[in-house]
């Protein structure tokens, strides 16, 4: 055909002449393609393009005229202009389930200062999940006791894994029964170096479903305490650390938060000691922290919740997962709405209004706020008022009996 074409043109532009000048024009076109291939390597069958190179197009790869940014350098200004509503106050006032006060429990001007932070973002009660008991407990609660905050702040009792052995049960039981005497309204935050570091006395690793630990949390559900618990971190940092991974520039710049195969139990083991702890335990309330981070694969949180009535989640420092899957997170904030406790983990003021443009609005393809965390973009899952309010209070006052329960819309 494309000679039959060629012999046509050369009619068309006087016979032989005509066909030279076609010949020179298709080697000219041809010399200029094989330059534009210059310096294009062939993408690797399984592997894509060596390091350093990009795909231009199908199976080819190139790599860049200028010097390449780094990782913490490149910042591109997106050029997309679309609606924005920027959420300073929650719609309704939020319990955080996840707060993380720290010193600011030792006086009541610093209390004051978090209430003053608080008021302006719409979060009405925080829960103090610093991990606290016996005297520091009781000094903590009688700080907000005694203030103009009573109602603003509740404490979480804390439990010491150390010495799990023989009389430590009785012991353990004993110090959470007076901490709630002291305040107490639930346990936890228990923290990730239960599962992760916690030895017993005889060296090996303190597993989650140890059954020398049945008694305390038999206790919880006799004392109706939930149990906020953090297992494991972010599965990507049990994986190898290389370029594929999608937190690597998290644990470049905090390498402590990388766990290497050889000096940490896994991922998938963790998850399963403590799946096998919530079934041990179906008269206990858990809420699993993080969305038990699993927010990165929500079918397969639906599906534990699905099975064990007893766990709920919170959604602690995981927004970056929830904004990249709008549509999903919708449905799945939509199904499991009975389930979903709001918590946010560090307190940062300036972080809150994120979660509430996330989960309050339509907006599409905003910042996160730590850019470490996640270098894409977030969505807004525009979640319904009913759903909202069970998300932000609703819930945590269903499972947390010594909350206060009056002056929450109805």
């Amino acid at each position: 055909m494309r000679l039959l074409s060629m012999k046509s043109a050369s009619r068309r532009c006087g016979g032989r002449a005509g066909l030279g000048v076609l010949l020179l024009s298709s080697v000219l076109a041809g010399r200029a393609f094989a330059q534009s291939d210059a310096g294009e390597t062939a993408a690797r069958p399984g592997a894509g393009c060596p390091a350093g190179t990009t795909e231009v197009r199908p199976g080819s790869c190139r790599a860049p005229q200028l010097p390449p940014p780094s990782i913490v350098d490149y910042r591109p200004r997106s050029t997309l202009v679309t609606p924005s509503h920027l959420v300073r106050r929650a719609k309704y006032p939020v319990i955080d389930f996840h707060g993380h006060p720290e010193g600011r429990l030792r006086s009541a001007d610093a209390l004051g200062a978090m209430v003053h932070s608080l008021d302006s973002i719409n979060v009405r009660l925080m829960l103090a999940a610093d991990d606290m008991s016996g005297q520091e407990l009781v000094s903590a609660v009688a700080v907000v006791s005694g203030s103009p905050y009573k109602d603003r702040v509740r404490v979480l009792a804390g439990i010491n894994f150390r010495d799990v052995g023989p009389g430590w049960a009785d012991k353990a039981v004993a110090q959470l029964e007076a901490d709630v005497a002291a305040g107490a309204v639930g346990v936890g935050e228990i923290s990730k170096g239960f599962g992760l570091y916690i030895k017993k006395p005889d060296g090996s690793r303190l597993r989650l479903d140890d059954p020398a630990l049945d008694p305390i949390w038999d206790a919880c559900a006799r004392l109706r305490l939930p149990v906020f618990i953090h297992t494991a971190d972010p599965e990507e940092f049990f994986r190898p650390l290389d370029y594929t991974n999608e937190r690597w520039l998290e644990q470049a710049l905090f390498p402590q938060r990388h766990y290497a195969p050889e000096r940490f139990p896994s991922f998938e083991e963790l998850l399963t000691e403590r799946d096998n702890l919530f079934r041990r335990h179906p008269k206990t309330t858990f809420v699993t922290a993080h969305m038990g981070w699993e927010a990165n694969d929500l079918a397969r949180l639906g599906k534990l919740l699905d099975e064990l009535p007893n766990v709920y989640t919170e959604i602690g420092a995981v927004l970056y997962d929830i904004g990249r899957q709008p549509r999903g997170a919708h449905d799945f904030f939509v199904k499991y709405q009975d389930r979903l406790l709001f918590g946010k983990d560090s307190f940062q003021p300036a972080e809150y209004p994120y979660y509430w443009r996330v989960l309050e609005t339509r907006d599409e393809y905003f910042d996160y706020y730590r850019g470490y965390h996640a270098f894409w973009k977030l969505y807004g899952i525009d979640l319904p008022d009913t759903v909202l309010q069970k998300v932000y209070f609703r819930n945590a006052l269903k499972i947390t009996p010594r909350l206060p329960k009056e002056g929450w819309p109805t």
